[in-house]
């Protein structure tokens, strides 16, 4: 099974699926299922905070660059918002640190900013200006 995982992934899964349906668990993988589940919780974590790392970079442009503003802007923030919202109803359990996850976000955020807008380090707050409820908040725009 182990030649397997490392010769045809998508047979590994499906191999070791129909195991777990027909309750053969001393055939499975053990090993790299477990390595497998961990990896896939760390990429739906990932995922989450780059959405909000784009969230929160779009809405510190909104705030700073306040001349420039676009249409694009404010879908790319309603977008991001609905997507977080998905990503929190199927994984519920990213709410627990949400502090450190949006600590980390704001980090990825302030990135964004520097590398897309002419604004330096100094123009934006060093920690996070917003709650996670005005993040989420459909009618929240900063200024």
């Amino acid at each position: 099974m182990e030649a397997l995982y490392e010769r045809d992934f998508y047979q590994w899964t499906q191999e070791n699926a129909r195991l777990l349906r027909e309750g053969r668990l001393s055939e499975i993988d053990v090993e790299n299922l477990i390595e497998e589940l961990e990896g896939m919780g760390k990429s739906e974590k990932r995922q989450f905070v780059n959405r909000l790392a784009v969230l929160l970079a779009h809405l510190l442009k909104w705030q700073y660059q306040p001349k420039i503003r676009s249409k694009s802007w404010r879908y790319t923030i309603k977008e991001q918002r609905k997507r977080v919202t998905k990503i929190l109803r199927d994984s519920p359990s990213l709410k627990h640190d949400l502090d450190d996850h949006v600590k980390e976000a704001y980090e990825d955020a302030i990135l964004i900013i520097l590398k897309e807008t002419p604004l330096d380090e100094s123009d934006i707050p060093a920690s996070c200006p917003y709650t996670f409820e005005q993040v989420m908040d459909d009618d929240f725009w900063p200024e």
